[in-house]
């Protein structure tokens, strides 16, 4: 039986500029997140509900629209 050394992986340039810190997608898929979270939060507060129970809305509509904009926005 015959071992082979595994492959060293490559090393990187040491000049090489880092990617982004995210992507364009994401970019895009938060913000308009944030956007319908803020839209949620506003219409809330002015039905009369009280500040801190928009605010639970606009942050519970935002974070629930982002897997449904993950998957519509490709």
């Amino acid at each position: 039986m015959t071992s082979v050394p595994s492959p060293e992986p490559p090393i990187p340039p040491e000049n090489s500029p880092p990617g982004p810190f995210i992507t364009q997608h994401t970019a895009l898929i938060l913000l308009t997140a944030l956007v319908i979270g803020l839209i949620v939060a506003g219409l809330t507060f002015l039905n009369g509900t009280p500040t801190a129970g928009a605010v639970l809305a606009g942050a519970l509509s935002a974070g629930g629209s982002v897997p449904v904009l993950r998957t519509l926005i490709r």
